[in-house]
């Protein structure tokens, strides 16, 4: 019995977690959460992706330049090239190739970029000065200037209406309105207007054609599904290969480590804030600034001794004189340094003439124990009086 009861407990808390567990999967319900990781960073880099896919979603040849370099090359015929970068550094050479290429048969489609100033007579945008398209504030324009408002303006005042031919409704775009085009030799066969400026401008130009925009953000990413933004795109493009040119922005080292490597830039920061509280420690107490002005050479001479004494070397304050002693009696008695030392303190004190009493005073051995002030500066005396009456 006693053994039964063990397993009755373990099979009893055995049935008691199975029940458990299908109760808890019974009250369990299932759902869906959509995470929102924002656009891909090639998205990031690339303003016109959307537009580049939706291209070749419609079966056209789409390739994408970050610069003008080779455009002279590209074929005139059944090509469009959407110009969409920033062209301030647009040489003449380079635009007169731009214009030849379009004359030749090819699709030009350009951006205005600069303001005509009325002064100068001209832009500074070399392509648009060539063909005489100026770009003015829409605020500017004189109430004649205006163009003339439809019926379909009053509902949709701030976009702008694109009318084709045999077509009773007009294509919606969502051009900068702030923006106008004007064209001044009156070349222009088709154009879009919204309330009061003009957006777009489509003209001749030899074989070719050129359509010219106040701006070109309605293809962008987050715009180009909006109103006829796409339509547009693909009306100006239709039947033809496509050279997109645009510069991408590209994230530099540190915005790529910030945003795939967050804990390594903490920690890095983290070491070099260490780094820097370590370096700036001080130790001992402060001291005062140093007199820039240079020691006299008896300063020097001082300091050096008392660091010799204060640290035990007598001996080598001492032993320098008595070898300048043997050194001057050698100069004047030769053999000086063979004889033995019972010898040379008679000679020195016939060299010298003083009793031979202080010439042992002042050439006996060192002690191996520290001299004291007085006995210290006596045998300096003795040496100093020895050395000078050599």
């Amino acid at each position: 019995m006693n053994r039964l009861r063990p397993r009755l407990l373990a099979a009893a808390a055995v049935l008691l977690i199975g029940l458990l567990v299908i109760w808890l999967a019974g009250k369990l319900q299932s759902y869906e959460d959509v995470v929102e990781h924002g656009p891909t960073p090639e998205a990031r880099s690339n303003a016109y992706l959307a537009a580049e896919l939706f291209l070749r979603d419609l079966g056209l040849q789409v390739v994408h330049q970050e610069g003008i370099a080779g455009l002279e090359t590209l074929p005139t015929s059944g090509q469009t090239l959407l110009l969409l970068g920033d062209r301030g550094n647009l040489t003449p050479r380079q635009t007169e190739r731009l214009l030849d290429w379009a004359n030749a048969g090819g699709h030009l489609v350009v951006v205005a970029e600069r303001l005509w100033d009325e002064e100068t007579g001209k832009s500074g945008d070399l392509l648009f000065d060539r063909l005489n398209l100026q770009q003015y504030a829409a605020d500017d324009l004189d109430d004649d200037a205006q163009t003339p408002q439809s019926s379909t303006a009053e509902q949709h005042p701030q976009l702008t209406k694109l009318y084709l031919e045999n077509e009773s409704a007009p294509a919606y775009l969502a051009f900068d309105t702030d923006f106008h085009l004007y064209d001044a030799d009156n070349r222009a066969h088709a154009w879009a207007n919204s309330a009061g400026a003009t957006h777009m401008l489509q003209l001749q130009h030899g074989d070719g054609l050129i359509t010219a925009l106040t701006d070109s953000w309605i293809w962008q990413n987050r715009n180009i599904d909006q109103y006829d933004h796409a339509w547009l795109l693909w009306y100006l493009t239709q039947d033809s290969a496509v050279t997109l040119v645009h510069r991408s922005e590209h994230d530099g080292l540190l915005a790529q480590l910030r945003r795939h490597f967050p804990e390594l830039l903490t920690v890095l920061g983290l070491l070099v804030a260490f780094a820097l509280w370590h370096a700036g420690q001080r130790f001992g107490p402060l001291q005062a600034p140093l007199n820039p002005a240079r020691r006299q050479l008896q300063e020097h001479l001082r300091g050096s001794a008392e660091f010799l004494l204060r640290h035990g070397r007598q001996h080598s304050l001492l032993q320098p004189l008595q070898q300048d002693i043997q050194r001057r009696a050698g100069q004047r008695h030769p053999g000086f340094e063979q004889l033995p030392p019972n010898a040379q303190l008679p000679l020195l004190a016939r060299l010298s003439s003083l009793p031979i009493a202080s010439i042992e005073l002042a050439m006996r051995p060192l002690p191996q124990q520290r001299l004291s002030a007085t006995e210290f500066t006596r045998q300096v005396a003795h040496l100093q009086t020895l050395r000078n009456a050599l």
